[in-house]
């Protein structure tokens, strides 16, 4: 059995970063709350985001027990990054970033401003489990939390929130869209062989359409008719655990006083059928808004991490 999970660390940054904690023993607070979350939930493989420093992932890895291997792509502009943190050695590793051919570059702001590539590179790590090798996707889509000129977290009037919500969304479904299409080329339409997770903080819910997207071929999904029906889609399809979660666990943060799952495993035909358990654990997240720097000196994490438990032969 392997123990997949994903886990947004919630900027983990040294106190020597302009944002980091403020103090040493706020960052030892950190460290510890998130070495006992991990500790606790025993995985094998964890995606992670929001790593700031290189040096904190070298940080937290000394707070754990046993050995340990990590990887971690490019930072965005805030200077976040995604990895994987292992105890499983690690091969292949690959930044996924293009957005894929004939996919136009976006505008983002005001200004015009267009990209052609994820904010935040995707990793992609390959390991060893028993006899399955896996394929772990580690990425973290736009945030849905709104950033306007000038560094504001407010908008000066409700034109302002409703152009630069659509600039997010312009964002996150091309960044959904090129780790789907490098999903396609994994698969290479053997996804009954293939064995393939996309692990990561999504930033939006199981329903939403840059979710669904993963999913490449409708139909199949978990609890309808289709599930157990073998058909042509299975070789490119990803299955979300999400409706596997137990109803009181279903969530990995609480916005404004209401739990939102938007952290999410999706796996490939070769391993939906081997799941046994997926939980976000018993970790306390608070209720967070729209000022990210208010948590900044607070242990642990705003988010639940999400883990499944695989019986790979």
């Amino acid at each position: 059995m392997v123990a997949i999970g994903t886990w947004n660390l919630e900027n983990l940054f040294q106190p020597d970063n302009d944002a980091g904690p403020t103090s040493g023993s706020a960052y030892q607070a950190k460290l510890e709350a998130l070495a006992a979350t991990i500790t606790h939930l025993a995985p094998d493989v964890l995606a992670v985001q929001e790593i700031g420093d290189p040096e904190a992932v070298d940080d937290l890895l000394a707070q754990l027990d046993g050995d340990w291997h990590s990887a971690l792509a490019d930072p965005d502009g805030r200077g976040i990054r995604v990895g994987v943190l292992s105890r499983l050695p690690l091969g292949e590793v690959e930044q996924v970033t293009d957005f894929p051919d004939r996919l136009a570059p976006v505008q983002v702001d005001d200004d015009g401003t267009t990209i052609a590539a994820m904010g935040r590179p995707a990793l992609r790590v390959r390991l060893h489990a028993g006899n399955t090798d896996i394929d772990v996707i580690s990425c973290h889509l736009k945030s849905k939390l709104l950033t306007f000129p000038g560094g504001r977290f407010n908008p000066r009037d409700e034109h302002d929130r409703a152009r630069y919500t659509a600039y997010a969304l312009h964002r996150r479904a091309p960044e959904a869209t090129a780790v789907r299409a490098h999903v396609t080329e994994l698969l290479d339409n053997h996804g009954q062989e293939r064995a393939v997770v996309v692990a990561g903080d999504l930033n939006d819910e199981p329903e939403a359409a840059t979710t669904q997207l993963l999913h490449g071929p409708p139909g199949s999904e978990i609890g309808t008719e289709g599930f157990d029906r073998p058909d042509k889609g299975d070789g490119q399809r990803l299955w979300n655990l999400a409706s596997l979660i137990p109803d009181d666990q279903r969530f990995s943060r609480v916005y404004r006083g209401r739990g939102e799952l938007i952290d999410h495993l999706l796996l490939s035909h070769a391993l939906i059928n081997l799941v046994a358990t997926v939980t976000t654990g018993d970790t306390h997240v608070p209720s967070i808004t729209d000022q990210p720097t208010e948590r900044r000196n607070e242990p642990g994490s705003d988010h639940r991490p999400v883990l499944a438990r695989i019986n790979t032969t």
